[in-house]
């Protein structure tokens, strides 16, 4: 069905309009990748960068498509957007304002949204600040500085680009959720670490070619890569369905009710953010570490380093930590049982009010358990094929969540504009009425 129907996308003018527009702001973004920044020695750059494997740089460098290891103008990514949105989001459970905000529907959509716009652009002033400054410290192996002339001239100018690139990418991610296909702001971060799949399989092949890699382990690293990702595919859209039935109301002279539902929780609820978390809290060390040329230091980067048993250890445990804390943020069991009972709704068997909280709650932990373990095992994985088969790319982790994700949410979304044709297909312009049905 799937195939089938993506045949006939560009048969569709609107959904046609879409994707060709989707795909012209992503090629946008990808020119603006390799606009650099005024200012800087980018071979000197380039030198540093191949010695912070392991650290927070080589992470954002990983979601920004290879901008910030070039220091284009779209070095900082929408890496703020994101820590803005998040940060917006654990607000709403402090604040009261936020929090009623988030409960006035579409107007207070649009108010969080725009405080999320200010706090992107606050974030990214001082974390290019924070950027320029450090990059009039750095020195490249060979001894030649990174910025050529510094000062409050180099850092004024740095900020306002770096915060203009993040900024354009903000308002070409909107445009994209608006006017195109799929998430715009996800689409531009999978776009960023795709962007490196034509040069891992180039390193493939050529270690194919020169013996280094034989053919049975790439024909089993293959098959092994797809497994997993029809492992996450699986695992991403799994769901515990809560039958939920609804008592039947009169009002009126007309009786309401007496439907039966459910109630969906996924076994990713938090989804890629504890690994994010994870991986900025504990790639943070070994960043300073990398800058700090003493023997204690040396002795932190060595011990948390990835693939070593304590990095992959306090990994899980931080991902672990941060799947229950975020979910417990997004998912409150008190506020959905409170709304099925105002409904007249209940689950067969559980009483309404505190019981079915408690059955909820009780459900939700035992699926973040599984979530969790899932989310570990992935995560994991890039760190055993590097160090165990010397794969020569990244697979896993955190990236290829994103990806399948922001796949399956794009390919969702295509469906519903090809399904909303086909309906429109059986109506009656003029009346609106379904073809072949009489007044």
């Amino acid at each position: 069905m799937v195939g089938s129907g993506f045949q006939n996308i560009f048969r569709v003018p609107e959904l046609k309009r879409r994707v060709l527009f989707t795909l012209m702001m992503l090629v946008v973004y990808r020119i603006g990748v390799h606009v650099p920044t005024p200012g800087i020695d980018r071979e000197a750059l380039g030198a540093i960068f191949a010695r912070t494997q392991g650290t927070l740089f080589a992470m954002f460098d990983m979601f920004s498509g290879g901008a910030l290891e070039q220091l284009s103008v779209f070095a900082l990514g929408i890496m703020p957007y994101i820590s803005a949105s998040i940060i917006i989001q654990l607000l709403t459970v402090a604040v009261p304002h936020l929090e009623r905000l988030k409960k006035e529907g579409e107007q207070g959509r649009r108010k969080i949204t725009q405080y999320t716009r200010y706090g992107t652009i606050v974030l990214s002033v001082i974390q290019g600040l924070g950027i320029s400054i450090g990059l009039e410290s750095m020195m490249a192996p060979g001894g030649g500085a990174v910025v050529m002339d510094p000062g409050w001239g180099f850092r004024i100018m740095t900020v306002i680009t770096l915060t203009s690139g993040t900024a354009f990418i903000m308002w070409l991610g909107e445009q994209v959720t608006e006017r195109g296909v799929g998430n715009g702001i996800s689409l531009v971060i999978f776009a960023g670490i795709v962007a490196g799949l034509p040069s891992a399989m180039g390193n493939t092949f050529r270690l194919l070619k020169t013996g280094e890699m034989g053919i049975f382990l790439v024909v089993f690293l293959v098959v092994m890569m797809i497994s997993v990702v029809a492992f996450i595919v699986f695992v991403e859209q799994g769901q515990r369905r809560i039958p939920v039935h609804y008592a039947k109301r009169v009002v009126g002279n007309k009786m309401y009710g007496g439907q039966t539902s459910h109630l969906p929780l996924k076994v990713n609820t938090s989804g890629v953010i504890p690994p994010i978390f994870a991986s900025s809290i504990i790639m943070f060390p070994a960043t300073i570490a990398s800058f700090i040329d003493l023997p204690m230091m040396r002795g932190v980067m060595d011990a948390l380093h990835p693939g070593g048993v304590l990095y992959e250890a306090i990994f899980v445990l931080f991902i672990f930590f941060f799947c229950f804390f975020y979910t417990a943020i997004v998912f409150n069991p008190v506020d959905v049982a409170e709304n099925m009972r105002k409904n007249g709704g209940y689950i067969p068997g559980i009483r309404p009010g505190k019981r079915t909280s408690d059955f909820i709650d009780k459900v939700l932990t035992r699926l973040t358990l599984s979530g969790a373990t899932y989310v570990s095992a992935v995560c994991v994985l890039p760190s055993i094929l590097i160090t165990q088969f010397n794969v020569p790319f990244y697979f896993g982790g955190t990236a290829l969540l994103i990806v399948v994700a922001v796949s399956l949410d794009t390919v969702s979304q295509m469906e519903s504009h090809m399904l909303t044709r086909n309906y429109e297909g059986f109506l009656n312009k003029k009346t609106g009425r379904i073809r072949g049905r009489r007044g």
